[in-house]
Order: C-alpha cells, then sequence, then structure tokens
C-alpha cells in the first residue's frame, strides 16, 4: 500500500514522501497518528502545491535575511554603559543589550540569534556573530565605551 508522509520520520522517510508499507502498519498506525495519508492524486497533488509553496517562502526568507546581513555587516554598533573603577562595568552587556542597539537602527533580529559565550564586562571593542538565516551568519562589530555623564 502507498502512503504519503505527512511528518518526517528517520526511519521511514521525509514529509511529502511516497513510501510502501503494509496496509496494517498504515491503517492501525500512520494513519489514525496523522502520520501519513492513502497516496491519492488529490492528496499527491496537495503535497506538491505545499511543497512548491514552502520552497517559495523559504527563498523570500532567505533573501531579506540576506539583505538583514548585509546591513549588519557594515554596521558598528556602540553601546555606552557605566562604569566604575578600574573601567569595571556596572553590570554585563547582554544579547538583550545588542537586541535593542540594532532596534535603534532599524535592523530586527532575535535574541537568540545573538551568539554571546558569554556576557561582556569589559570595555572594548568586539565581534559578535549573528545567525539571521540558518544558511547565513554574519559577525557584528559592537563597540563598548563609557557612558559621558
Amino acid at each position: 500500500m502507498e502512503v504519503v508522509l505527512t511528518a518526517t520520520d528517520p526511519k521511514l522517510g521525509q514529509r511529502g514522501q511516497v513510501i510502501k508499507v503494509s496496509p496494517g502498519y498504515a491503517h492501525n498506525f500512520l494513519i489514525p497518528q496523522n502520520k501519513a495519508k492513502l497516496a491519492t492524486a488529490s492528496n499527491l497533488k496537495s503535497f506538491e502545491q505545499e511543497k512548491a509553496r514552502r520552497v517559495k517562502e523559504e527563498a523570500q526568507a532567505k533573501s531579506h535575511a540576506e539583505a538583514i546581513a548585509e546591513k549588519i555587516s557594515g554596521l558598528s554598533l556602540t553601546i555606552e554603559v557605566l562604569v566604575g573603577e578600574a573601567e569595571k562595568l556596572f553590570g554585563a552587556v547582554t544579547t538583550q543589550d545588542i537586541q535593542e542597539g540594532l532596534a535603534v537602527q532599524g535592523i530586527r533580529v532575535e535574541k537568540k540569534d545573538i551568539h554571546l559565550e558569554e556576557p561582556i564586562k569589559k570595555l572594548g571593542a568586539y565581534t559578535v556573530p549573528v545567525k539571521i538565516h540558518p544558511e547565513i551568519q554574519v559577525k557584528l562589530k559592537l563597540w563598548v565605551v563609557k557612558k559621558k555623564n
């Protein structure tokens, strides 16, 4: 019996793939758990349309991410912080601070996309990797400077 997978399964295959399974396995397990549908012409057509739509959306997301990456790569972000004795920061510069600094520049990224190994606790220049898309990562030049009173 042929079925179309509605979810990716490591043992069976990728979503949208047509596979042959025993009728009992299909009717008793795959179909009731919404892991597969019968491989009818209408189901195959709907999966092809969905696949084309997903490919188009992915291409749009990637082009949008490339535009953001271009903006970030040409940017030098400066964050002003309060410091105490010996130029030690009060607190630390975190992904939240970097996200807010980018938002002021008109660039929207998620905190989870900004990769700091640990919060920044000293003044200076840093290179911060920002993963905008699974295939696109860019390095942001970050300056942490003393706030003027």
